[in-house]
């Protein structure tokens, strides 16, 4: 996802309640004024902090099977659940390559 401050986006469901912080370390890239750093795969020392508005279950999707000539027709609904998150800050602390672990 990309995010910034202050946005919201809807994530596959976490285990953790309303109004609780969250800790997403596996950051690949973070633009910071002119300079961009890129992950290899992730970078070390970002991290994003966001809470959690809500969760719930999206809208309900309809799965319909069908086999001509078979007498065969399946027909169900699924309802995907998701957490949705407000994104409250980016945090970076540049590590100088020497220590970082591989």
């Amino acid at each position: 996802y990309e995010v910034s401050p202050g946005s919201l986006i809807r994530v596959e469901k976490l285990a953790a309640k309303k109004g609780e912080k969250v800790f997403l370390d596996k950051v690949l890239l973070i633009k910071k004024d002119e300079e961009s750093f890129i992950g290899s795969p992730w970078l070390a020392g970002a991290k994003v902090v966001a809470e959690v508005t809500k969760q719930d279950r999206d809208r309900k999707i309809i799965v319909y099977k069908f086999k001509r000539r078979k007498n065969y027709h399946r027909k169900y609904g699924h309802r995907q659940p998701f957490t949705e998150l407000e994104i409250k800050e980016i945090q970076f602390k540049k590590i100088p390559a020497s220590k970082i672990k591989k």
